[in-house]
């Protein structure tokens, strides 16, 4: 047996067997771009496969050296890589720049960071392992945009021949000089290998006359310059001094290409990474570093503890009691990974939790109240009861006591709502019940939330909380 094939014997037993046989068939068969930057969420799409069953699939083929794994930094605007990283630990806080739409960015997880998945060069070659040889418009697709622009055949040929005046592949070291027609509008002659770009803005009565323009690419990125130009000729005469093939390209930045760029499909983020229960077990290496703070926009928080588990220890007696405790952990665990949130850590009796929807640690919530009630109903007594308290809101992804942590106000709010209950009754902040989909939830479960006001511990102003009876 080859070592991919013992890999792979190992991967059906790590991950649900039918996503490995069609790992290994896209390994096998599939076209070198399908397998340069995968997809995950795309690829679930097309298989037909449960979304979390493929990530996992993903994450431990790539823990068994099958593929590797990026972080890649997106602009949100037109979804531009501009850095790939192959550990999160790379990933910068500062502003990250977009020469084509000449805009700074500060990263956050939510939508601006990509995690795909690229076959290992020790398994499959493919193109995309050396970049610089790719053909300029799969230098686009490959390199330069995400695996959450939805760009097909059409697109492409709708990219090169009607919002394109003229694209080239530049060798490092020579020069070349364009001769265009400018229309009347606004124009980016761009270069995506050092980001680069060069705004014309094309305005004013047409001229016959010869416009000059000079552009130079180096390895500094040069700042994005402006220009205007009359309608007419313009010699455009291009210098590369950066030590490796670029790709100028002229764009007219008009409707179609904004339409081209408005293509999205959902794409796998770092912020859902994050929340991933198989993530956090394999690749536990793979963390920030002490003094990173990552900002996350919006993510919801679970927080749990068991009542009156002293009192139980008392009751029943310390081993009895840790068996109960250990069942309820083992109910707890195994809901939350099956509603697409992860463990962030367990304190006592006590677990947090995070998800990347509302609506999902509402549900995990409802299954974890049943699941104690079958608890105690295996026992015929009521020990068991779960204290519940979830919160959505902004948060810092960081590093404490060597474990990928989470820091600020909305930690400390969901902890303190979860210390409102005093039964099974679940209680909630105002964000996760304004959510819709939270909202369809509890209509199509009968379930009417109680509105309260509560002072919570270290928060200055009371807040209104529900109670999911």
């Amino acid at each position: 047996m080859s070592d991919i094939q013992a890999q792979f014997s190992i991967l059906k037993q790590s991950a649900d067997p039918a996503v490995a046989d069609a790992i290994a068939q896209l390994i096998d068969n599939g076209e070198d771009h399908e397998l340069n930057r995968i997809n995950a969420l795309d690829f679930s799409r097309r298989a037909g496969f449960d979304e979390e069953r493929v990530i996992s699939g993903f994450l431990h083929a790539s823990r068994l050296g099958l593929f590797d794994l990026t972080w890649n930094v997106l602009c949100p605007g037109c979804s531009g890589v501009l850095d790939a990283h192959d550990t999160l630990k790379s990933l910068r806080h500062d502003d990250y720049h977009c020469g084509l739409c000449a805009c700074g960015y500060e990263p956050s997880v939510d939508e601006q960071v990509e995690v795909a998945f690229t076959v290992s060069p020790k398994v499959r070659r493919i193109a995309a392992h050396d970049p610089n040889t790719l053909p300029l418009w799969e230098y686009y697709k490959q390199i330069f945009w995400s695996s959450g622009i939805d760009l097909d055949e059409g697109s492409f040929a709708s990219l090169s021949e009607e919002v394109t005046l003229d694209a080239l592949e530049l060798p490092a070291g020579e020069r070349a000089v364009l001769s265009l027609q400018l229309p009347p509008q606004f124009i980016i002659a761009f270069e995506p290998v050092t980001h680069s770009a060069h705004f014309i803005d094309v305005q004013g009565e047409p001229t016959k006359e010869r416009q000059q323009l000079a552009l130079i690419y180096n390895k500094a990125h040069p700042p994005t310059g402006s220009i205007t130009l009359r309608p007419g000729p313009l010699r455009l005469s291009l210098d590369n001094q950066s030590g490796m093939r670029t790709l100028p390209t002229v764009f007219v930045a008009a409707d179609a290409l904004h339409d081209l760029l408005g293509k999205r499909r959902p794409f796998l983020t770092a912020k859902r990474m994050l929340s991933n229960q198989t993530f956090r077990d394999v690749f536990k290496a793979d963390n920030l570093t002490i003094d990173q703070r990552l900002k996350i926009t919006s993510l919801t928080f679970l927080f749990t503890d068991l009542k009156g588990s002293t009192a139980l220890y008392e009751r029943v007696g310390d081993l009895a009691a840790f068996d109960l405790v250990r069942a309820h952990f083992r109910a707890l665990l195994e809901i939350i990974a099956s509603e697409k949130g992860a463990v962030v850590k367990t304190i006592g009796d006590a677990v947090m939790a995070t998800f990347v929807r509302p609506e999902h640690a509402i549900v995990a919530g409802l299954r974890m109240r049943a699941a104690m009630d079958a608890l105690n109903a295996e026992r015929g007594t009521d020990d068991l009861v779960v204290k519940i308290g979830i919160h959505e809101g902004p948060c810092l992804a960081v590093m404490l006591n060597e474990r990928q942590d989470y820091f600020g106000q909305t930690v400390n709010i969901a902890a303190r709502v979860q210390g409102l209950a005093t039964s099974q009754a679940i209680h909630v902040t105002g964000p996760v019940i304004d959510a819709p989909a939270v909202a369809a939830i509890l209509d199509r479960e009968a379930i009417t939330p109680i509105q309260k006001q509560a002072a919570l511990r270290g928060i200055a102003d009371r807040i209104v909380v529900y109670e999911i009876p």
